[in-house]
């Protein structure tokens, strides 16, 4: 093992969208683990959109970073020294890390990944905090019912790919939007939705969800915000809801902008609107991990990982999420399983 740990900290706080310079990449020495700790050497690292408002000096859900923090996510790791009796060296772990080659992780905040059921980089994407995300947020927030027509922004991302998915396990009809011919083509081809919109090529976002739900929207999960769900609302059916799970549109703005007023609209159709955050659900983390993992070791859940490789490429990939490079779940590969 070496000496050397190398690790992202946040350089200064981005004025709109971020560039490298918000990064910086420094040098330091490997830790060793504290009683109960594990010291984890990175397999595979998360890089997520909520991340952008941890960069800010604003009050949050998510506690923000301090200009010189490290830069934290979601980790799958290969335990490299164990001061713990629940776990051993060798073994693959997942849960908040660093941006970094190596860390050191409370044994009692993480949890065992199990390559049998799905490659490791999926605990991060379908198998972790988007899965469930995803699991409650529709089935909790959007309560489904079969017949009903949803429709999701972001379709095409680690979250709306696997709402679009229980969506139509439960017997509804499913329309998404997503940022490409190629994603729109993955989620009717390869993951069942009836209908799919590319709103990079879609002029008129009202005419195109008409065609594609000709019934209107009875769910609809919001990953994005702006001119798409201003579309989605002049088509709620009565009785509507409306999970509203992130508004990437909005991450970089520093200022939200005001458009026409939807709220007058929500009346006569008695929608309810309401916000998620998964922290909220942790007590039932168990159900929803169980259930999710019996779906992919089935092949009843597909899921798609987007791998940028190499730490030093962290940064391009958290960019990457807004300019909507990848398909399915962002991820970094930081080592390979069989290095020393």
């Amino acid at each position: 093992m070496t000496n050397t740990n190398r690790e992202w900290l946040l350089a200064e706080r981005p004025d709109g969208e971020p560039d490298m310079d918000s990064f910086e990449l420094r040098e330091t020495d490997v830790p060793s683990p504290a009683p109960g700790e594990l010291l984890v050497r990175t397999r595979f690292l998360s890089v997520d959109p909520y991340m952008r408002g941890r960069m800010r000096d604003a009050e949050s859900y998510a506690e923000p970073w301090d200009v010189g923090d490290a830069l934290k996510g979601g980790v799958v790791g290969e335990v490299v020294e164990s001061a713990s009796d629940a776990y051993d060296a060798g073994d693959l772990v997942t849960g908040e890390g660093r941006w970094a080659d190596y860390a050191t992780l409370d044994a009692d905040e993480v949890a065992p990944v199990d390559p049998s059921v799905a490659d490791p980089e999926a605990y991060l994407g379908v198998l972790g905090m988007p899965g469930r995300t995803a699991y409650f947020g529709l089935l909790e927030v959007g309560e489904p019912k079969p017949g009903d027509t949803v429709v999701v922004s972001g379709a095409a991302g680690a979250v709306g790919s696997v709402v679009g998915q229980i969506a139509k396990r439960n017997g509804c009809r499913v329309v998404g939007f997503a940022g490409s011919d190629e994603k729109t083509a993955w989620l009717t081809d390869d993951l069942g939705f009836d209908a799919a919109i590319n709103y990079k090529t879609t002029d008129d976002y009202r005419a195109a969800l008409a065609e594609a739900a000709p019934d209107g929207v009875d769910v609809y999960y919001d990953n994005v915000g702006g001119p798409i769900t201003d579309a989605v609302f002049t088509q709620l059916n009565l009785d509507a809801r409306v999970a509203v799970c992130g508004q990437i549109a909005h991450y970089n703005d520093e200022e939200v902008p005001t458009g026409p007023r939807k709220l007058p609209g929500l009346i006569a159709v008695r929608a309810k609107v309401e916000g998620l955050l998964i922290g909220d659900f942790a007590t039932r983390f168990g159900e929803a991990s169980e259930r999710l993992g019996r779906w992919v070791a089935s092949g009843e859940l597909e899921h798609r990982e987007t791998v940028v490789e190499g730490l030093e490429n962290a940064p391009d990939a958290f960019l990457g999420l807004f300019s909507g490079d990848n398909i399915g779940k962002q991820v970094v590969r930081v080592s390979a399983g069989d290095e020393e």
